[in-house]
């Protein structure tokens, strides 16, 4: 089943020689690069999540190009191949992309887990993690809103589990 990681996409539209990237120093100035001229990623964090408006300008420059990547993924795969496809894409709500698709599906943990994945994944101290998921539309709300609901809290046969009802679900 092909999936794409819109994470991963925003990375890319911010490496050196794109628009993004110059878009991002023209807006934030040359000391959000690191010494090699890419983008210094935790200098940028520590602007846009302490500052909303910073953080609205960024998205204003990463999301659209995002956006399109995405569109022309979905575009590009042969339907008749793939019953579906899955986007992960983390800020899907505060997009306003999850008109976009027939179903969504939203994993998510307890709180503090949450905190602590976050932590332990992109090497950030407590205050920071609570910064980023500030940022964020509250998980309670996402799953209230979702087609679907991943819990990721038990263990991963549960997971595993949970999984594949749903892939039947959708087949």
């Amino acid at each position: 089943m092909p999936t794409l990681d819109a994470d991963a996409l925003a990375r890319r539209a911010l490496e050196p020689g794109t628009p993004g990237l110059a878009a991002v120093i023209t807006r934030f100035g040359p000391e959000v690069l690191d010494a090699r001229g890419a983008l210094d990623r935790k200098k940028l964090a520590a602007i846009v999540f302490a500052d909303s408006t910073a953080r609205q300008d960024l998205e204003r420059i990463v999301h659209p190009v995002v956006r399109r990547a995405i569109d022309d993924w979905f575009a590009s795969l042969d339907a008749n191949r793939y019953p579906f496809a899955i986007a992960e894409i983390p800020l899907l709500y505060e997009t306003g992309r999850d008109r976009d698709f027939e179903a969504v599906i939203v994993v998510a943990c307890d709180g503090e887990e949450q905190l602590r994945r976050l932590m332990a994944r992109d090497g950030l101290n407590e205050e920071e993690a609570r910064q980023r998921i500030r940022a964020q539309m509250p998980l309670a709300e996402k799953t209230r809103l979702a087609d679907h609901v991943i819990r990721t809290d038990g263990t991963f046969v549960e997971t595993n589990e949970q999984i594949r009802r749903i892939l039947a679900a959708l087949s």
